[in-house]
């Protein structure tokens, strides 16, 4: 029986980047082979990724990447399960890392990103997530990724927080200006850059619902079409980024699409994520679980 020595876990532990005691058991059943160890533990991460694959993921972190010409850059959503471990330096880390995987890589899909080598060199994408379930304890997934790639533009990304993560692409202007139009976009949310990128559905909503409030509302039938077309045109500005005031418009009147123009700029596209958005969260009731507890006790 080969002895374990606390260096060969150590050197193990730093391998996988999993618990000492793991470690120390899987080099015990390997009989000291480090390789035959690294490779059953990664076997059980693996079974131990897919048991947790079931359970929600809605917390998390946007990582963001741009390369060091300002050409090419990534945006990235990275899930788990609690607000705990997405606050977690190695979870935060991972992010980061694949966002700038995704932007060294250029995988076709979420798919393809799967079977990529981490940028950073620690292994495949796959490999180093099911890893880091092993260690972190939950279910980690990585939701979406946008990227951009320009030969004549400039790329911007604004993290607000961790939870809130913004990608810009724009030609002319300067670092600032692409900083400021990237943080009013989270702040502001707009859905698109202007009016062209807005579902046709949506406007049409607008529309009908002005229509029908109008009328209720006692106003003349050859008037509704003007009242309704004034209400889509508020509601676009709203919505688009161009028809937004900026947030930090000194007149408090100047919209993006006018310092822009006044910059001599222009914006290409934009990809905003926030955490969590569009999937639907367990509620806990913990006053209804004692009590359900308690009956149980008394029954």
């Amino acid at each position: 029986m080969t002895a374990i020595t606390a260096s060969m876990v150590k050197e193990l532990r730093e391998a996988t980047g999993l618990g000492m005691m793991e470690c120390k058991k899987a080099l015990v059943e390997a009989n000291g082979d480090m390789k035959v160890a690294e490779e059953q533990m990664r076997i059980k991460s693996g079974a131990k990724a897919s048991k947790a694959s079931s359970r929600v993921t809605a917390e998390g972190v946007v990582g963001a990447f741009i390369s060091a010409d300002g050409k090419t850059g990534a945006v990235v959503e990275v899930n788990c399960e609690t607000d705990f471990v997405a606050k977690n330096d190695d979870f935060v880390a991972f992010a980061r890392n694949v966002a700038e995987t995704v932007t060294n890589s250029n995988p076709e899909d979420i798919a393809a990103l799967s079977d990529v080598a981490m940028a950073n060199g620690s292994g495949a994408v796959e490999e180093v997530r099911k890893a880091l379930v092993m260690k972190l304890g939950e279910n980690i997934t990585i939701r979406r990724f946008e990227r951009y790639e320009t030969t004549t533009g400039n790329l911007s990304s604004y993290l607000h927080g961790s939870k809130i993560g913004v990608l810009l692409n724009f030609t002319g202007g300067d670092d600032e200006l692409g900083r400021d139009i990237s943080m009013h976009i989270a702040a502001s949310k707009p859905k698109s850059v202007d009016a062209s990128g807005v579902n046709p559905e949506e406007i049409e909503t607008e529309r009908r619902i002005a229509i029908e409030k109008a009328r209720e509302g006692g106003k003349p039938e050859a008037m509704l079409e003007k009242i309704a077309e004034g209400t889509v045109n508020k509601f676009l500005r709203e919505v688009t980024l161009m028809g937004q005031v900026f947030v930090k418009a000194e007149d408090g009147k100047q919209t993006i699409e006018q310092l822009l123009k006044s910059r001599g700029a222009s914006v290409t596209a934009f990809q905003m994520f926030v955490v969590g958005e569009g999937i639907e969260k367990k509620v806990e009731d913990y006053a209804a679980e004692v009590a359900a507890t308690i009956a149980a006790a008394q029954g």
